[in-house]
């Protein structure tokens, strides 16, 4: 009984008339409810100390029952870390960052880390005020993206006093780096066109300069053929019209089946097709590449699509940055993630 009032007592010191709580939940509010030491229920919820599994497991369910959450800046005293990752990102736009962001965030929530993002676009000088605000908030690391793999962002991250882990864009030497698989998802593609019976592949893409062009050309041509042809060109619905326009221009033979280098240049080809009363994916089938769900779910017929599972790619960098944080020893390199086709009625079958 007594047990009992001094819970009560102390659970009412902390709420108004209305039934809410006046302030804060503390650790000797947990301690209180326990029935146990503060010094006790300090260890069990932070894992230290001798105690039971299931002592330990009732002070922390004790814990999540009343609300309480651990003081941030005490915590981050005891343990010299602050419980932030910083994102540095010059994709403005956010087309490939928002979603490895989104990965991060899945992996660190359940950690109690929050991500700090700032853009810098292609601006050396403010690059580098946002590195410094980084590390004057004291981040545990920081996560270097961008919107292609082959160039590293306008600021020099090497020689700080964080880790920091590369995704989707062009790590330093002896760190680590997580970039999709574009030779992976350019086989998926085109061998799902051919197992379709497509055999008069043709392949339609971005500006030849980029790294996952070539890449993914050079993948097409080892499975459809060396003499199969590539148009390269710019990202855009109106390069898919114009490449439609060259191959139905000529004499020879008209492909039965067009991998596209990204979803913008697909839906102008599908767009392009359309206009010209070829049927998608009666006569030709098209596979896209991006996965980029505003586009690909709204093209006419909705677009079969290389995803290049950025969240994934988000997800294993943010775990990475923090084993680093921890110190925990992790193997530097590159990462090649899978890619992965989404089925839609592009293609047929």
């Amino acid at each position: 009984m007594r047990k009992g009032f001094l819970i009560a007592s102390s659970m009412e010191e902390r709420l108004d008339t209305t039934g809410g709580r006046k302030g804060r939940i503390t650790i000797h509010d947990v301690a209180a409810a326990a029935g146990i030491s503060i010094s006790t229920a300090s260890k069990a919820l932070n894992d230290t100390g001798r105690m039971g599994p299931e002592t330990r497991e009732r002070v922390k369910r004790i814990a999540a029952e009343i609300g309480y959450r651990p003081n941030a800046l005490a915590r981050g005293l005891l343990s010299k870390r602050s419980f932030t990752i910083g994102l540095l990102t010059n994709d403005t736009y956010g087309r490939f960052t928002l979603p490895v962001m989104a990965g991060i965030s899945d992996a660190l929530v359940d950690h109690g880390v929050s991500v700090f993002l700032c853009a810098i676009e292609e601006d050396p000088a403010l690059g580098q005020i946002h590195v410094e605000a980084m590390l004057d908030k004291q981040v545990d690391g920081i996560i270097a993206t961008g919107k292609r793999l082959d160039r590293r962002l306008p600021v020099d991250l090497s020689n700080l006093n964080v880790p920091v882990v590369y995704a989707f864009t062009e790590g330093a030497p002896g760190t680590v780096t997580f970039r999709s698989d574009d030779a992976q998802g350019a086989r998926l593609a085109i061998e799902w066109l051919a197992k379709l019976g497509r055999k008069r592949i043709a392949h339609v893409t971005g500006p030849e300069n980029f790294f996952s062009v070539r890449e993914r050309a050079d993948a097409y041509r080892k499975v459809a053929g060396e003499e199969r042809p590539v148009l390269f060109g710019a990202w855009s619905e109106s390069w898919g019209h114009e490449a439609v326009a060259r191959m139905w221009s000529g004499n020879g033979e008209k492909p039965d089946g067009i991998f596209c280098g990204n979803d913008q240049i697909a839906r102008g080809v599908i767009d392009a097709l359309r206009e010209r009363g070829i049927g998608v994916p009666q006569d030709v089938s098209v596979v896209g590449f991006d996965n980029w769900e505003i586009v690909a779910a709204q093209t006419r017929p909705p677009l079969t699509t290389v995803d290049m599972e950025l969240k994934e790619l988000g997800r294993q960098a943010g775990l990475t940055v923090l084993a680093l944080a921890e110190g925990r020893p992790v193997e530097p390199g590159i990462r090649k993630l899978p890619c992965r086709l989404v089925v839609r009625q592009s293609c047929g079958g």
